[in-house]
């Protein structure tokens, strides 16, 4: 619920409201809205993910209770705030706390770790990127129906000088109430959810019962204090923390997601750039169309598909084969747009001979692209819930102890904000460099997709060097806990 709460809250701020936003500050040239409006959104971004270790550490100290709490209420007010904005640094600012306040999405992470168990531990993972999607989608509606309410809706705020003042305040307000909502059932509902296991302090007393001086009675009391003595566990270094096999996953999940956000940005700008670029030459409508299609089946792929397909196979296993579906599909999808120009040029030349009239010609071709264009995006959302969904399952398996769990998902939490940010960078800046010089392939309009296979090519490679021991929820083992804790 609260990962939903910070989705819905703060991802209206997308890059099309941003540039809105940003126009508001009467900034003197109007070619540097992107660059601000990116400035805006990377702000974001940026403190969300230092920070998230921070938020892990400190809940696997005081407890993921009042972490959260924590979290929402810096994440309530620093969104208020952010509604209120007049200036360019105070929307800076603002974001960049909330962005710190909403870090502690690792902590969530943590959570769902611990009231899950073996049977139905991947269903509840895959939740969170299906509750980040829907947040993303509700926050967006929120902003785009919402934002400078007197204009849009002048019969019913436009009376409200408060709304004239501050344009997106409404859409703030609303994301808001949802945050007081799970602030409300985080404080009343929520119970603590890291229960530590205190060890039990053993000693050998071979030695006491070989001494003479040492009476029965004596060393049975003695030896059943020290057996059931409470110690508190040992908490663990960051090196110590830091094995071999947590460094290669950490490492796989950055490469893996870089290349995924890299498309991710690279796909709309494909299929809005014009034939001639190398594009699909879509409008918003169809790109909208297009990836509403392929979201469809998120749903039923995390909640039904994936828990059946780890349950079978492992957490290793589909996160590698999510990555064998990424491949081909990156390398494919530019094809698309040589094929649409092909299928044009072919329609063109053979509506003069054909006995189909033009319009039917040129449906089937478009018909055809489409059909091609759905099924790609189909495969390339099932690839990428598999590898993201198997990463966070993969993460939560590494921490040895259920007091670690904090820290293993504030480290990945960490890498992942770091794709978010350099990908779109990497993914528009080489598409620009490559539709502006005249390279043949793989340095045309091909090249961003080359590079995202790529990425995922080698990240598939890193991960089969991960030991099958990561399908194992370490921090279940109490008995090897206990061990490492003595």
């Amino acid at each position: 619920m609260s990962i939903g709460t910070f989705s819905c809250g703060t991802i209206f701020v997308d890059l099309r409201f941003a540039n809105q936003q940003v126009e508001g500050f009467d900034v003197k040239n109007p070619e540097d809205v992107p660059f601000y409006a990116r400035l805006l959104l990377t702000s974001y971004s940026l403190c969300q993910g230092i920070p998230s270790m921070y938020w892990g550490v400190l809940s696997d100290r005081i407890g993921r209770r009042p972490a959260l709490p924590i979290g929402l209420v810096g994440d309530l007010a620093t969104f208020v705030l952010f509604g209120l904005f007049k200036s360019f640094t105070w929307a800076i600012v603002t974001q960049s706390l909330n962005g710190v306040f909403a870090g502690n999405v690792a902590v969530i992470k943590s959570v769902f770790a611990e009231i899950s168990d073996d049977t139905n531990r991947p269903r509840m993972m895959a939740l969170l990127p299906l509750m980040w999607n829907l947040g993303s989608v509700g926050g967006a509606a929120i902003g785009g129906i919402f934002a400078d309410p007197t204009h849009q809706y002048p019969r019913i705020f436009g009376h409200m000088e408060i709304f004239r003042v501050f344009p997106y305040l409404l859409p703030c307000l609303i994301g808001c109430s949802i945050t007081v909502f799970g602030l409300v059932m985080g404080i009343f509902k929520m119970e603590e959810t890291l229960v530590r296991e205190p060890a039990s302090r053993t000693m050998d007393i071979r030695m006491s019962l070989t001494s003479p001086s040492s009476s029965t009675s004596t060393l049975a009391t003695e030896s059943t204090q020290l057996l059931t003595e409470p110690v508190q566990p040992k908490q663990r270094s960051m090196r110590e923390l830091l094995t071999p096999t947590v460094v290669r996953v950490m490492a796989t999940n950055v490469v893996m997601g870089l290349g995924v956000a890299m498309s991710d940005q690279a796909y709309p700008i494909f299929a809005a750039s014009d034939l001639s670029d190398g594009g699909l030459g879509f409008a918003a409508r169809g790109i909208g169309f297009s990836l509403a299609v392929s979201g469809a089946a998120v749903m039923y792929l995390q909640l039904v598909a994936y828990p059946k397909l780890e349950r079978k196979y492992g957490a290793l296993y589909c996160y590698q084969r999510g990555q064998r579906m990424l491949i081909p599909v990156y390398l494919a999808i530019p094809f698309l747009s040589l094929l649409t120009s092909r299928l044009e040029e072919s329609i063109d030349a053979k509506t003069h001979v054909s006995t189909l009239p033009s319009w039917m010609s040129h449906a089937l071709g478009e018909y055809t692209l489409w059909l091609l264009l759905v099924l790609l995006l189909l495969a390339r959302t099932t690839g990428t819930v598999l590898a993201f969904t198997s990463i966070n399952l993969l993460t939560v398996n590494l921490a040895p102890s259920k007091s670690e769990l904090g820290f293993m998902n504030g480290i990945q939490q960490l890498a992942m904000t770091t794709t978010r940010i350099a990908g779109p960078i990497m993914a528009g800046v080489i598409w620009t460099w490559s539709i502006k010089h005249s390279f043949s392939y793989p340095f045309n309009s091909h090249m961003v997709w080359v590079l995202c296979a790529a990425l995922t090519a080698l990240s598939l490679r890193m991960s089969h060097k991960i030991p099958e021991s990561v399908n194992t929820f370490a921090a279940g083992n109490n008995k090897r806990d206990t061990a490492d804790d003595v």
